[in-house]
């Protein structure tokens, strides 16, 4: 039995780790590795950001060249943007550096494994393991990985048992992923995550523009920095509806849409017209897919599938 907790599985109690690149994801996971027992020897890093933060947040481990770190390390952790993945990965195979038997691993929400073929050739240990979390490039975020689910993809039983124990190492939750479906697991979470922070926005912005001008004596005044009095008066609503729908499913869903209220429907559209054109077809689409959700009556569908509500 290894540290791992896994019976036969081909990896050392304690690895050696070497990290390209130091960006916020890259060195976040080395400092979980390294707090449960493995060692981070090296890391590229490029960037006097990236070089301050590996010093700060790895700081027994030694800045490398991109080839030096490949070459000194039983686990192999490329956390590079995914468009770079695919060359860093030609490129490491294509010189050798890798040693047969290293756990190469990579943090990419959109690939499995077989992005790792070329270096799968040559007698890497692929494994493709994502933390389901946005990076902020600060000290919370390892912490928050003990909290965080994980997708992960290997190329066989034993890949997935390595996979399995490192996310449970560092206090995450793995969540198998088939190679065929991690596109639509990747599609999934961008949805979710990407298009909140837009759909938020937006929603402040409407809000700035609502409560701007009436501010009572000595309250702050609403202007476009982040943290002020409309984010402060829909956090509360935002916090308690993601709660909800995490909780109950789409039976959370209230408001106009959810009671079929079409004047009311109509009456946003037009008011968020007023203050910006763009909101208003964010929250005309929106509301067509609730609507859809729940069966909603015909008069809101004309109101939404595209009728002039200007009129």
């Amino acid at each position: 039995m290894t540290s791992f907790g896994i019976t036969n599985a081909p990896a050392p109690a304690r690895l050696s780790v070497g990290i390209v690149s130091a960006g916020r994801v890259g060195t976040a996971l080395g400092a979980a590795l390294e707090r449960a027992g493995h060692v981070v020897v090296a890391c590229s890093a490029v960037s006097e950001v990236s070089k301050h933060r590996a010093h700060t947040r790895l700081p027994e481990s030694q800045i490398l060249p991109v080839d030096e770190v490949a070459g000194r390390c039983d686990l192999l952790l490329l956390a590079v943007p995914d468009s770079e993945l695919a060359g860093l990965v030609a490129g490491l195979a294509a010189t050798g550096v890798v040693r047969r038997g290293t756990l190469v691993v990579h943090c990419s929400g959109a690939h499995g494994i077989e992005i790792l073929a070329p270096l799968t050739r040559v007698g890497a240990t692929p494994l493709a393991i994502h933390p389901a979390m946005t990076f902020t490039g600060h000290d919370e975020d390892t912490a928050r990985l003990s909290s965080t689910c994980f997708g992960i993809t290997a190329a066989d039983e034993v890949g997935y048992a390595i996979a399995q124990a490192l996310v449970i190492e560092i206090g995450g939750e793995p969540v198998r992923v088939s190679e065929a479906m991690r596109p639509l697991y990747h599609a999934a979470l961008a949805h979710g995550s990407n298009h909140l922070v837009t759909l938020v926005s937006d929603a402040v912005e409407a809000l700035r523009n609502a409560l701007a001008g009436d501010e009572l004596l000595g309250q702050q005044l609403v202007d476009a920095e982040p943290g002020g009095v409309a984010e402060r008066v829909i956090a509360p609503l935002l916090t308690a509806a993601l709660d909800n729908v995490l909780r109950r499913g789409p039976a959370a869903l209230t408001g106009p849409v959810a009671r079929g209220d079409a004047d009311a429907v109509a009456t946003h559209l037009r008011v968020l017209e007023d203050v910006d054109p763009q909101i208003a077809a964010g929250y005309r689409a929106l509301s067509l897919r609730s609507a859809q959700r729940t069966g909603s009556k015909p008069e809101l569908m004309e109101i939404l599938e595209g009728a002039d509500h200007s009129e």
